[in-house]
């Protein structure tokens, strides 16, 4: 992206003074005008040509060109390239301009923005682009921030404002920011004119979440934080007006940061036909020197006894000479073996694909209005190769949607509802749910079963009022009241807005707030709390604190965090009520509920005075003032009394445990990679069928030393090895590592297996010296769960797969910390779901829910994969025969470089005459219909193992093309021969040669691609009988008498087309070329379908056989488990709001059925392919073929 601003040198600390210009621009800091646009009018044309023939193809036929306009060695006219290549370039370069265009457009839309700066005490409307850094900017309701700014004072009691950071991270949720109390009454502008304080803080970045400065004013200094900044592309909302500071400006701001170029990502394919590519060019300079050999030869031994007739050029003064330049010009004519149409008719197939994905209905989720998008359309086809899928857990296979479901209140479990045997009751046997009518403010929405947890909240129970007292009050809820009694609540995460909605229920409500108090309604009387403090979440701490003092003075901390953090910072008296407690932890677990741990502690107010001092103390730190106040924090929580706990439920998606299953049976590995804690996450597995009591076993890795955490995985191979030789099943198994090819017994033991891991165990995993043992032992297990990862370990995961195994990885995610994940596979797929669109705009493909996962892959990805190899093949086959013709010539005509056809027909061939065919194969062809893909997953695996298109069909393609030029060439050189027209002269001259084999080969490769098309569409026959009807327009156009008349010197041979296709012997010549070159073809194909099919053979039988018959479905019984799993989350909501609460004065108020899939007997080809392709497989410790040892 280019700037307005010249290059810097990097920043250490950025110094902004207020009103200060002069002082400001010595530091030369980047001004406010941005550019993303690449080019102007005067530059558009070197810079795009200069960028397009960065391409290796387009600088390749650049190179053709300038050959072909050298008389010396050109035998066909410089148009033959010429149009091809003009054409792409010029599409290209609409393109390019059309996008640089709307470019501009919005940049200046955006520089030109007005904006009101205070210049000389004065407010006056500038454009955004004459913005600078020290300025201070009115802002006013429902305007764009113009740059980063501190907030230094609003309309709104205490330097308060709200805004929209939809821009910034797709969250439409309003947010609050906050001026400090020394600038919050700077609102008059005479006051502001004469502000003359000065920030020092971080150098410009890309972190959204973080700021750390410090202001210098009136001999004393302010710490500053994110919450007191407002960012570029933020919208002001609900507040009268605003005034802030410019810290930085246009391409330093924090949203101009985070606009760099997404890594460019390639298919398999693309590599492979790049090497193709070199591979053909290498055949082409073969071609090249043996016919240059040849015509050297012939003109030392024969063309020297014709120099009277066939005289040298003037330059030729040799026979190595001429046949020097004989190559060059051989290497022109037989070019055409990769045409520079390959490349266009690539991505118009490319992005049909794309656009078909976009038109699914199936994949549009009618609750959402939300379609599936392509936001790239370079990597359709490899949607039906992938063999390793990442998804997040929260909010992608989960509906991140949270429930209040049970709670522990003193030792007593709360939720579950039970008969009159005392059996529990299921949901659908249960009575109606709690009666909530003696509470006005309830929330209607809200339903609970268990109607004890209310009677001993009425009932007065000091400990249930406590437990929801914590739970009303400790939380960075805002709560809006539209009308009496109408509350609203605007939580960060749903799930801190499950909790304050069920001590809202339950009569304990939370009803306002003020930056020092929040007002809660306990069973229907008002009560306000003095807030002292806010101890804010982070992900390190995983819990959240608040310090309130009651009206009777009484100071108190309420705390709820994760059970693994909190139960160690519990007073030693509450041992009992812990162990009861962790019991209820366990069974809650067991039901894959998120728990979290409830508890309190009294401080006097002495020791309170003394910590606040210190916190005070910690807050103002320059250096590691996070550290600081994590010390702080500590301290503070500990030796606290527990109260309970809560289980909330986050309910799975739709249609996640079928498509996981139709995935499985895919053969495609499916890792779960989660923030969440590991007792959560397997729960959660367990639902979504990714884990399964009928597995020989779970591996749980949960080491904290790198020694621990080799020794699991040892023990965990070990295991899987004894299982495999219990069953004498000692075979090897593929492991395909590119670093090595060596053998892995592991990937073909007996059982199923799965793995979990944690966080802290994972760190040391990824080390360099135990990654691939942890690798191995991962890929030898049907599922592989990683619990608390962090965004950093979800891309290291993948990376590490895409490192050593030669298989296309997809990682599926939904919120911000999935991106570096996204990013790193080679597919990165984003859900819109509750985080945001962050994920989204990082992606490649995205869509509302995890099951349309299988529709991508199975349908739109295999249809992709099949359709590219198709096209490759036919395209490479129909070139190879109609260059190669080229070759055999030449052994008949002195090694001249003649050619066969006339230079229209090569001009033609492949922009008209053949490109429409195969371009509409490549856009509609299938093999089974939608529903058998979804049906027959087996039907996935040949793109896994890259059957349909690789170095062997690659050259079975090139063999038949020269099988095929060989035929059209030597049968009518044979027949002509001895041919004889009707009239009894002689058929054979060269013209009539040249439109024999020409027709022979548009009518064999018409018909050979009526073969290889799968299924037929009026799209398809129009092409091809198009195609057909248009070469022998143009034939009989290029020979007619009026193209002479007006071109004499271009189409001189008038009538030839005509006179020789009048001849019964050419078309008999015709036919049986035609016949000769398919036959075989057919032959082939008839015995392959009889002896050996392919399962989408089958599926195309079976469909035929029963097509009448009505498909059997039963359902498959749903196992259940026991077992006691612990489990937690703590937050997920974003750190720092409790601090911005905290540092104001006032808040406004204003399936379960699974399909059971036949895997029928002739699938098993591909597994008796996959054990002949594991001829040397791979293992960790180096390149010999060993077993593991333990």
């Amino acid at each position: 992206m280019a700037l307005c601003a010249k290059k810097r040198p990097p920043e250490e600390e950025r110094r902004a003074r207020a009103n200060d210009r002069e002082y400001n621009e010595k530091f030369q800091y980047a001004s406010n005008c941005i550019k993303t646009s690449k080019y102007n009018i005067l530059t558009f044309l070197p810079v795009n040509l200069f960028e397009q023939f960065q391409e290796v193809a387009n600088t390749y036929f650049l190179f053709l060109l300038i050959l072909q306009l050298i008389p010396q060695i050109s035998s066909l006219s410089w148009f033959t390239t010429i149009v091809p290549l003009v054409l792409v370039l010029t599409i290209t370069a609409v393109k390019d301009a059309t996008d640089d265009y709307f470019r501009h457009k919005s940049d200046n839309q955006v520089n030109n923005r007005q904006s009101q700066v205070l210049i000389n005490g004065i407010l006056q409307q500038e454009q955004w682009m004459n913005v600078c850094v020290g300025d201070i900017i009115k802002l006013e309701n429902n305007q764009f921030v113009a740059a980063d700014l501190l907030l230094l004072s609003s309309s709104e009691p205490h330097g308060l404002c709200y805004i929209e950071t939809a821009e910034l991270d797709g969250e439409t949720n309003m947010k609050v920011r906050q001026a400090i109390p020394i600038t919050s009454e700077l609102g008059d502008i005479s006051k502001l004119a004469k502000f003359d304080g000065e920030v020092i803080c971080e150098p410009p970045n890309n972190k959204l979440d973080k700021f750390s400065g410090t202001l210098y004013w009136k001999e004393n200094k302010f710490p500053l934080s994110n919450q007191n900044m407002l960012l570029r592309g933020c919208v002001l909302r609900n507040t009268e007006w605003c005034f802030g500071l410019v810290i930085f400006a246009g391409p330093d701001t924090k949203l101009m940061q985070n606009s760099g170029r997404t890594k460019f990502k390639r298919t398999s394919i693309d590599r492979l036909m790049n090497t193709l590519v070199l591979w053909i060019f290498g055949f082409l300079v073969c071609m090249g020197v043996i016919l240059a050999i040849g015509n050297a030869i012939w003109e030392h031994e024969v063309g020297t006894r014709f120099q009277v007739y066939l005289p040298w050029d003037e330059a030729v003064d040799s026979a190595f000479f001429s046949g020097f330049l004989s190559f060059w010009s051989y290497i022109i004519i037989l070019n055409t073996v990769v045409p520079i149409s390959l490349y266009v008719s690539v991505e118009v197939i490319r992005l049909g694909h794309s656009y078909f994905i976009n038109w699914d209905k199936k994949m549009f989720c009618m609750k959402k209005r939300t379609p599936a998008e392509a936001r790239t359309t370079t990597l359709n086809e490899e949607l039906g190769q992938v063999e390793y899928i990442f998804s997040d857990k929260t909010g992608t296979l989960t509906q991140n949607i949270m429930v209040f479901n049970k709670c522990s209140i003193n030792g007593r479990s709360y939720g579950d509802v039970f008969d009159v045997l005392g059996h529990k009751a299921e949901l659908g046997e249960r009575p109606e749910p709690v009666d909530f009518s003696f509470n006005p403010l309830a929330d209607k929405k809200f339903l609970f079963w268990d109607p004890t947890l209310l009677e001993a909240v009425k009932m007065g129970d000091p400990h249930t009022h406590e437990f929801f007292r914590l739970l009303s009050l400790c939380h960075t809820v805002m709560s809006e009241e539209k009308n009496e009694g109408e509350l609203y609540y605007k939580a960060q995460s749903p799930d801190e807005g499950a909790l304050v909605t069920a001590a809202r229920n339950f009569g304990f409500v939370f009803r306002s707030r003020t930056p020092k108090t929040i007002t809660v309604h306990e069973m229907g009387t008002a009560i306000t709390y003095q807030l002292l403090a806010i101890l804010d979440f982070n992900n390190i701490r995983k819990r959240m604190s608040v310090i309130v003092r009651n009206p009777e003075g009484k100071i108190r901390l309420y705390c709820k965090g994760a059970d693994t953090i909190l139960l160690d910072r519990l007073h030693h008296s509450t041992q009992e009520l812990l162990n009861t407690t962790t019991d209820h932890l366990n069974e809650y677990a067991g039901e894959g509920l998120r728990t979290l741990v409830l508890a309190y502690k009294d401080l006097d107010e002495e020791y309170y005075e003394e910590w606040a001092g210190r916190r005070l103390q910690a807050s103002l730190a320059q250096d590691s003032r996070e550290d600081r106040l994590a010390s702080v924090y500590e301290e503070v929580e500990s030796d606290m009394m527990l109260l309970g706990a809560t289980a909330i439920e986050d309910k799975l998606q739709q249609g996640v445990p079928e498509t996981i299953a139709l995935l499985t049976l895919a053969n495609i590995k499916i890792w779960v990679l989660t923030g969440d804690k590991q007792e959560t996450a397997v729960n959660i597995g367990y639902s979504c069928k990714m884990l399964t009591d009928d597995m020989t076993e779970v591996f749980i890795v949960t080491g904290h030393t790198v020694l621990e955490v080799r020794e699991e995985l040892r023990k965990a191979r070990e295991k899987m090895m004894d299982s495999s030789r219990a069953v004498g099943n000692g075979f090897t198994y593929q492991e395909k590592l590119s670093s090595s090819r060596l053998t892995s017994v592991l990937e073909a033991v007996a059982g199923e297996y799965a793995l979990v891991i944690n966080g802290h165990s994972l760190a040391h995993a990824l080390e360099a010296d135990m990654e691939l043992e942890f690798l191995e032992t991962a890929c030898a297990c049907k599922a592989v769960i990683c619990c608390r990862v962090t965004p950093l370990q979800k891309a290291q995961v993948v990376e590490l797969v895409k490192k050593y195994k030669k298989a296309v990885t997809l990682a599926i995610g939904d919120g911000a910390n999935d991106v570096s994940m996204i990013k790193t596979a080679h597919i990165g797929v984003g859900i819109s779901g509750q985080e945001g669109i962050q994920a989204v705009l990082a992606s490649d493909y995205s869509f509302s829910q995890f099951k349309f996962l299988q529709r991508l892959l199975l349908v739109h990805g295999r249809w992709s994969y099949l359709r590219m190899c198709k096209f490759l093949c036919y395209f490479f086959y129909k070139n190879f025969a109609f260059t190669m013709v080229h070759f055999w010539f030449g052994f008949f005509c002195g090694f001249s470089a003649q050619t066969v056809y006339d230079q229209y027909f090569i001009t033609l061939y492949n922009i008209v005459y053949t490109s429409l065919p195969v371009l509409a194969m490549g856009v509609f062809d299938q093999d089974v219909p939608e529903q058998r893909s979804m049906e027959y997953p087996k039907l996935y695996e040949p793109g896994q193992l890259n059957l349909l298109f690789n170095k062997r069909e690659f050259f079975i393609c090139i063999a038949q093309g020269i099988y095929t030029s060989v035929l059209m060439f030597f049968i009518p050189y044979g027949v002509f021969a001895e041919a004889t027209r009707d009239d009894g002269t002689q058929l054979a001259d060269y013209q009539s040669f040249a439109v024999t084999v020409a027709t022979s080969l548009v009518i064999v490769v018409s018909v050979q691609i009526g073969l290889d098309t799968g299924y037929w569409t009026a799209i398809n026959h129009f092409f091809i009988w198009g195609s057909l009807a248009v070469y022998f327009a143009i034939l009989f156009a290029m020979h007619s008498n009026g193209l002479f008349d007006m071109f004499p010197n271009q189409f001189r041979f008038v009538g030839n087309a005509q006179n020789t296709l009048a001849q019964p012997t050419v078309w008999l010549t015709i036919v049986l070329t035609t016949v000769v070159c398919i036959m075989p073809v057919v032959a082939f194909r008839f015995l392959r379908l009889n002896l050996k099919p392919d399962l989408s053979d089958t599926v195309r039988y079976t469909q035929l056989v029963r097509k009448k018959q009505k498909a059997q479905h039963r359902c498959m019984r749903r196992v259940g488990r026991t077992g006691s799993r612990r489990s937690g989350y703590a937050f997920s909501h974003q750190e720092g709001f409790g601090e911005l609460i905290m540092s104001g004065k006032n808040m406004r108020l204003s399936s379960l059925a699974l399909s059971t899939f036949t895997t029928r007997s002739s699938s098993s080809w591909i597994e008796s392919l996959r054990r002949k392709k594991s001829d040397s497989a791979s293992s960790p410790s180096g390149g010999a073929e060993k077993p593991l040892k333990g």
